[in-house]
């Protein structure tokens, strides 16, 4: 006869492929002629945005645009002049390295971006982007916690308590931001915006219902020219409040949150006639996941002592473990310029991959840092200078979870001017994710064969022996078709803790 299991089912997503594409794009751009020619190229700057992310027969395929600014110093005048363009790109995955998935992530950052000059009016640019992409499939877990059984069926059964990380709702949304940005009292008002850089930062998620609140902050960074034609930096904040919906999630789910930019439009407000204005408006695709901890019963072995009991096992991958946490390294160095420098324009940081090394239950993880800083010697010619700084950052974790980490600066650079060249002062967060995976098996149908009772007649009525090294109780009352209570009973214990292991045990026949 069949034995009636009882049944548990969960519906979630698990990571159904993880690809690294590298995307290389050129592009020969001819000066407008508004625009001065060009007498020598002092840096290039680009802003990736991603328009689309689309999943098609196992393929992850991603569009958008790299939106690149290049500073220059003009033939027969004198600052800073850009130019920008667009550099749109497209890249896909090869074909079924994302099979079952239904939501794709994408995150898409430049690993090298440098234009050359061809001719006064013409430039010829090169970029080379870095690609991750992650597919998510969406899957239902079905354990088995218990069996109901008759007691002249006398069925033993082992249970194990698992905790649990369900990856349980994955929630998108599009969103659009406008805020005026303030230049700082006293500072010149902005005449031409020369390069702006934005970084989000999200500080808080709270569920409220079926709605997810997530704030953060905008770092809104600026390099101007102002009505005197002098070349000033900004850095400014803006907070911002979004919501999204989020269906059927349970209370206590923990999210996290992943921002990307799909455009961004900066103009120094016109209604402003001192310009210390900025209209910002920003588009950004916002992606939530949301885990839930559970507690799992699963029922891992069983055996009758009064008939043939056979059963059917199903192996399950569970995530045990699974935390996303920030950690901050402070960064403080010196960029030698070997010449002397009258003023700095502006900072940056970017942050390139991160590497880990385990050894233990201790993760090192290290990225590089490409520091630069626009500055203008003495002689008023804008110069810039730029240094790899190696970071690392180290973490408690189990020594078996999969570790994923990308490395940030999330706040304006402080710099100054001192005896051996421009100290650079910034933080850098780590954003970590850390996951545990351990493989268990859950029985998923049983049958007794009450035709065919246990022949114990000639088996002894009682046995004397030791427990072994790598065996359990389980596996000493399965073996002489007993149980755990009669063990301990003969024995006069009251736990299974309580049972020796350097001293002989009575083992009783299980009686009907």
């Amino acid at each position: 006869m069949e034995l009636d299991l009882k049944k548990a089912c969960f519906d979630t997503y698990e990571v159904g492929g993880d690809v690294t594409l590298t995307q290389e794009e050129t592009a020969e751009t001819i000066v407008p002629d508004y625009c001065p020619d060009i007498a020598r190229i002092i840096e290039t700057e680009g802003k990736v945005y991603l328009h689309s992310r689309e999943l098609r027969d196992g393929k992850g395929e991603v569009s958008g645009t790299v939106r690149v600014t290049v500073l220059y110093t003009p033939d027969g005048e004198g600052g800073i002049r850009t130019l920008e363009f667009a550099m749109p790109f497209t890249a896909e995955s090869d074909s079924r390295t994302l099979p079952e998935c239904v939501c794709l992530m994408a995150e898409v950052e430049p690993e090298t971006l440098e234009t050359r000059m061809l001719n006064p009016r013409k430039v010829f640019t090169h970029c080379k982007l870095v690609i991750r992409l992650t597919g998510y499939r969406r899957v239902s877990l079905s354990v088995c916690p218990d069996v109901e059984a008759a007691p002249e069926l006398r069925v033993e059964k082992r249970q194990e308590l698992q905790h649990v990380t369900l990856l349980t709702h994955i929630a998108e949304k599009d969103f659009t931001f406008s805020e005026e940005l303030d230049l700082s009292p006293g500072r010149e008002g902005a005449a031409e915006l020369l390069t702006s850089r934005v970084a989000s930062a999200v500080t808080e998620t709270k569920l409220v219902g079926s709605k997810l609140i997530f704030k953060g902050v905008f770092t809104v960074s600026l390099l101007y020219r102002t009505q005197e034609g002098e070349c000033r930096a900004f850095s400014g904040e803006l907070p911002f409040s979004q919501i999204m919906e989020v269906d059927g999630a349970a209370e206590g789910a923990a999210a996290s949150l992943r921002m990307q930019l799909t455009g961004a439009d900066l103009q120094i407000d016109g209604g402003d006639p001192e310009g210390r204005q900025v209209a910002v408006t920003l588009y950004f695709h916002a992606m939530a996941l949301l885990r839930q901890e559970q507690e799992l019963t699963l029922l891992q072995d069983l055996y009758s002592t009064a008939y043939e009991l056979a059963y059917e096992a199903a192996p399950l991958t569970l995530t045990s473990f699974c935390e996303t946490m920030n950690r901050r390294q402070t960064v403080r160095e010196v960029l030698e310029i070997g010449v002397v420098a009258e003023s700095i324009l502006a900072l940056q940081a970017d942050c390139g991959a991160v590497s880990v090394s385990r050894e233990g239950s201790a993760a090192t993880l290290r990225t590089v840092a490409t520091v630069r800083a626009l500055y203008v010697d003495e002689g008023g010619v804008p110069l810039v200078a730029e240094r790899g700084v190696e970071i690392a950052c180290q973490l408690e974790l189990p020594p078996d979870c999969r570790v994923t980490a990308r490395a940030f600066c999330p706040e304006e650079i402080q710099g100054s001017l001192g005896d051996r060249g421009i100290e650079v002062r910034f933080p850098v967060d780590f954003r970590v994710e850390a996951a545990s995976q351990v493989k268990k098996v859950c029985i998923s149908a049983a049958r007794v064969d009450t035709e065919k009772p246990r022949d114990l007649s000639g088996a002894p009525s009682l046995v004397l022996r030791c427990l072994g090294k790598q065996e359990t109780p389980w596996d000493l009352a399965k073996r002489h078709n007993t149980t755990i209570s009669a063990i301990l009973a003969a024995n006069q214990l009251e736990a299974e803790e309580e049972l020796p292991r350097d001293q002989l045990l009575l083992i009783p026949k299980k009686r009907a």
